[in-house]
């Protein structure tokens, strides 16, 4: 049975419907699957953005940290080197003190005399040597000469042997120094210095670590003492 007119145009208005429907059907297909690409892309664009801006904050809070660690070490150490610088100065002035009051010594005859026995008995003693020549301040000399009177017996009885001792008459200490003398053997290559600001000296660095206790208390991270 042939189609007519009006059932071919039926057919052909039906499949242009269904084509228009599919091509409809498919267009959304084509958006929703772009959308979804589209915040795919978006979301591991801004996840990216978002790992580089918390590196950059991470690296630049490390950067911040490491500059106050810097600085707060800096502002340490100079603290502490003024503390030291403080401390050195503070004994400095405590030995030039001591220097000072070395001078009165000598003028105390009775006492400054005992000691000179017991510096020039201490210089026998660390020379032994038969012969010896003592130094001291031209003003000195009667009491040196004193001095070593005395100490010569005692020196023979302690070690059992003879000890001839001059004074240096063209040599003299000078006379500003606060007192005390030089023991030379023979030769003048071994030299006793017992003057007293030498004899300061010595018990400063031997009595250093204990002044230092004394002055600022015990260092609790220091082991050792020097």
């Amino acid at each position: 049975m042939a189609l007519t007119d009006a059932d071919v145009k039926k057919q052909i208005k039906h499949m242009m419907g269904f084509i228009e429907q599919e091509a409809g059907e498919k267009v959304e297909e084509i958006d929703a699957k772009a959308e979804e690409e589209f915040n795919i892309e978006k979301g591991r664009l801004v996840q990216t953005q978002r790992v580089k801006i918390m590196q950059y904050y991470e690296k630049k809070e490390k950067q911040i940290e490491q500059h106050k660690k810097i600085k707060m070490s800096n502002l340490t150490n100079q603290a502490r080197l003024k503390v030291l610088t403080a401390r050195d100065n503070m004994i400095t002035d405590l030995l030039n003190e001591a220097r000072q009051r070395l001078a009165g010594i000598a003028k105390d005859p009775a006492s400054y005399s005992t000691l000179l026995e017991g510096l020039v008995l201490q210089g026998f003693y660390q020379l032994l040597e038969p012969e010896v020549t003592i130094c001291c301040r031209q003003q000195d000399v009667e009491m040196v000469q004193a001095a070593i009177n005395k100490n010569i017996h005692i020196y023979k009885e302690a070690v059992k042997s003879n000890i001839v001792v001059k004074i240096d008459q063209e040599r003299f200490l000078p006379s500003q120094i606060c007192g005390g003398v030089e023991v030379y053997n023979d030769t003048r290559k071994i030299k006793v210095s017992n003057t007293l600001e030498n004899r300061l000296e010595l018990m400063a660095q031997q009595m250093m670590p204990e002044i230092r206790v004394d002055l600022f208390g015990a260092n609790p991270n220091r082991r050792f003492t020097d």
